[in-house]
């Protein structure tokens, strides 16, 4: 995920680190450098290792790893990697940084490129390969991609051309999070269609209640969460080859198309009737946290909260997230078709050098084997889009949720748009201007007129 992603996913995580503890059950060992401890161990856990005899005599031999993902998600990644060092003799040398994306190009450009990076932008995995210090991604890597992601994950880690990183994990945003209870209490019903949960949103309303509540807020980064709101959309009403053109530029930001789509998210979140459930008024949105936004399902203030699968760190110690429980959630509905199109993000491991060590490392990483011991040495907050990830592994009834979402093959997924686009438009001039559309009620034209003409010349 990019800086201003993994921002959204360490703030929910900071927010919810107790709800995270209870689902997680028991915590990560202690470990040093790139060794495994108890979580690994008592786990059991074991992999073929004839797919790495073929890079020949590993033992001893160093792999580093420099990434954004830190503690306190940076044991499971190096617990998940015990497996290969046992199999191969290799020691995985791992490095996490919150100054990741900026110091990362400063050692590229240096000579000084770890072995291995997990890319959270496939933007900036464009710049490295810019380079020329990235190399493709070898034959055993391309096969397990070909063999367990959807094509479109190949795409993102694709440059002109050619194949270089591999997808790690995963993120799924299109989520609606709701009480179950009351739910049932109120007689209400999940929605399966646009139209249904906007029946939805105008039965509650008429019935005194708020249906959703929002929030934008998250210090500099102050309307991240309503751009995921219109990529969603997007996605929904234009489809996934429109909103593929808009986030290339390929057709003006202000297109009608996006316009209709921001007018859709604006029956939402601009309705009075609507918002903001337990918070205020239209305009409380934009001041809201958005680790808070969803808090007001707990006291039935409001109904319904769209956020992503990272949101289940934000519940309160003790809240019980499962489909029967205090909170679940649900996949934003379709506006067309009967599936629902999946908004989410993700991690790309990319090399600096085609060493055998490094190549065997990146096809375990590639591998459904590292997908399953990921996923049982990690608490919940977790999922790959690799199909052969087995659900069961997964502590979390939301994390299963999303990994059966990225497996579902009639599911159409789409990368976080902003993430694809400059960054002056995905985190800068997308961001302010979504602001003022709630804040200053700034009209849906004007607001995607002044995007558009901020976007940088070619």
């Amino acid at each position: 995920m990019t800086m201003r992603a993994r921002g959204r996913r360490n703030a929910a995580l900071a927010g919810g680190l107790g709800v995270a503890m209870v689902l997680a059950g028991c915590g990560a060992s202690e470990t040093s450098g790139g060794g495994g401890g108890d979580t690994a161990d008592a786990a059991d856990l074991s992999i073929d290792c004839a797919p790495y005899e073929e890079f020949g005599d590993l033992e001893g031999q160093t792999v580093s790893v420099y990434t954004s993902i830190v503690d306190p998600e940076d044991q499971p990644q190096i617990d998940s990697y015990v497996p290969f060092e046992e199999c191969t003799g290799v020691d995985v040398q791992y490095e996490g940084s919150r100054e990741f994306e900026a110091q990362l190009v400063v050692r590229v450009q240096s000579g000084n490129a770890p072995d291995i990076a997990f890319i959270p932008q496939p933007g900036l995995l464009a710049t490295l390969v810019g380079t020329g210090a990235v190399v493709p991604a070898p034959e055993q890597v391309v096969a397990n991609v070909d063999e367990y992601w959807d094509e479109s994950w190949k795409t993102y880690g694709t440059v002109d051309g050619t194949f270089y990183a591999a997808p790690l994990g995963a993120n799924a945003k299109s989520f609606v999070w709701y009480s179950p209870s009351a739910f049932e209490d109120a007689g209400y019903e999940v929605p399966q269609t646009w139209d249904e949960m906007v029946a939805l949103s105008d039965q509650i309303a008429e019935s005194g209640g708020k249906p959703w509540c929002a929030g934008i807020g998250s210090g500099d980064a102050t309307g991240w969460p309503a751009t995921d709101w219109l990529e969603d959309v997007v996605l929904r009403s234009a489809g996934p080859e429109v909103y593929d053109q808009w986030v290339n530029h390929e057709i003006p930001f202000n297109d009608p198309q996006i316009v209709e789509a921001l007018d859709l998210v604006g029956g939402i979140l601009k309705n009075p009737d609507y918002v903001n459930g337990g918070l205020g008024e239209v305009q409380s949105i934009a001041s809201t946290e958005f680790g808070d936004a969803g808090l007001p399902i707990l006291d039935g203030s409001c109904f319904m909260h769209r956020q992503a699968s990272f949101y289940q760190a934000n519940w309160p110690e003790g809240t019980e997230v499962a489909e029967d429980g205090d909170v679940f959630a649900f996949p934003l509905p379709p506006i067309e078709g009967e599936s629902a199109p999946v908004l989410g993000g993700g991690e790309f491991t990319a090399a600096f050098n085609d060493e055998p060590a490094v190549q065997a490392f990146q096809t375990y990483l590639s591998s459904a084997d590292w997908a399953n011991v990921k996923a049982q040495v990690s608490g919940p907050g977790w999922v790959s889009a690799n199909t052969g990830l087995d659900v069961e592994n997964l502590v979390s009834p939301i994390d299963q949720l999303a990994a059966e979402q990225f497996q579902d093959p009639n599911a159409v997924f789409r990368f976080d748009g902003s993430d694809l686009m400059p960054g002056e438009i995905g985190a800068g001039a997308l961001w302010t201007e979504l602001t003022n559309w709630i804040a200053n009620d700034k009209p849906t034209q004007q607001v995607l007129t002044d995007v558009e003409n901020a976007w940088p010349a070619a």
